[in-house]
């Protein structure tokens, strides 16, 4: 087990030999939050909730959603030094994802969220017990600078936005990585119990926009960040700040997907829903896979070549993916395999 320490007498880390002209070995590597999402799962003889012990946090998700589906992954975050942390290591590298990165940190416990269910919408609430959790707790200078050197596609989320150091390390990670010449994914996953207010909310949640090249949103986040429902306005928007891909997922309705070249928006896949979370996670992962897997994007370049009808063909892949995700209750168990994204995809064509 890796017990966390820090350097002594240093905040900054120290720069990597390996930097640009390092190989890509990775597909994707995510950063951030790896937690217990405790998912409501019926209820107790005398009326109280149970709940059900699921492995989550939205980077985790979308990497094992994209290893599911293809690429190879890496995580890189903090989890307690407690058998919650080494459950979800374990998880981690059943799915084939590497975690060199991941550190256990015996100063605070792996973050847990109460998941509650709407057994009628599938729709979900969140608890945390977070105050701090080890996912708040990476440092700039514990992150390792090889996974972030050797990788194509560096994703983040704002959940780790939320608390220094994780903020810290977050921001050092996307310029790293983007010197390094990786592409640059970002979430700006929006929970508002973890924030004082929607206000500090806005102003932490935009620091990663002029980095991104690839942009997740859901409908109500593009609505907060961009101050717009419309999707192409706020797609537009995104755009004009430099990303080069833009998803905001729409829920029943679907997505809408645009770069500089093309905007197309795309039906959701009929599907029963138990349990939406790691919907957008599923969808972002088959994004990502699709992209690198499918289309052998690599660069930028790549990107603003997409013509709409690769967007369609991406966004009905992740949309599909979407779709097999709610079927299954919890995030990360549920996310899907190739067989069953394109069993889904043959299913909603007929």
């Amino acid at each position: 087990m890796d017990i966390a320490t820090p350097l002594p007498d240093e905040s900054t880390p120290i720069a990597s030999d390996l930097g640009a002209g390092a190989p890509k070995t990775t597909d994707l590597v995510a950063l951030g939050e790896l937690l217990i999402d405790f998912t409501q799962a019926g209820t107790s003889p005398t009326g109280q909730a149970l709940f059900e012990r699921n492995p989550g946090g939205a980077p985790a998700n979308v990497l094992v959603a994209a290893a599911r589906l293809g690429l190879s992954t890496q995580f890189v975050g903090k989890v307690g030094a407690d058998g919650l942390g080494d459950f979800l290591r374990a998880t981690l590298e059943a799915e084939g994802v590497n975690t060199n990165g991941l550190l256990q940190d015996c100063e605070a416990c792996t973050t847990l969220a109460f998941v509650e269910v709407d057994p009628n919408t599938g729709e979900r609430s969140f608890t945390f017990a977070r105050k701090p959790g080890a996912d708040t707790l990476l440092h700039p200078d514990e992150v390792s600078l090889e996974a972030l050197d050797t990788c194509r596609v560096l994703h983040v989320g704002s959940i780790s936005l939320t608390n220094d150091p994780a903020r810290s390390a977050t921001m050092f990670a996307v310029r790293e990585a983007a010197d390094a010449g990786a592409l640059i994914s970002y979430d700006p996953n929006y929970r508002p119990a973890l924030w004082p207010d929607a206000q500090t909310a806005i102003e932490e949640m935009t620091g990663p926009l002029g980095s991104a090249d690839l942009l997740k949103l859901n409908h109500d986040e593009a609505h907060l960040v961009f101050g717009t429902a419309d999707a192409s306005e706020a797609a537009n928007m995104a755009l004009a700040r430099g990303v080069r891909l833009v998803a905001i997922t729409r829920g029943g309705e679907g997505a809408y997907l645009a770069t500089h070249a093309a905007q197309v928006s795309v039906p959701a896949c009929p599907s029963r829903s138990v349990d939406t979370t790691g919907a957008g996670d599923a969808f972002w992962g088959a994004v990502l896979a699709w992209l690198l897997h499918d289309r052998g994007v690599h660069t930028a370049a790549d990107i603003d070549a997409l013509g709409a009808d690769d967007l369609t063909a991406c966004a009905n892949f992740a949309c599909a993916a979407a779709a097999c995700c709610v079927r299954g209750r919890g995030g990360m168990p549920a996310m899907p395999t190739r067989a069953q994204v394109e069993e889904q995809l043959a299913a909603s064509s007929r």
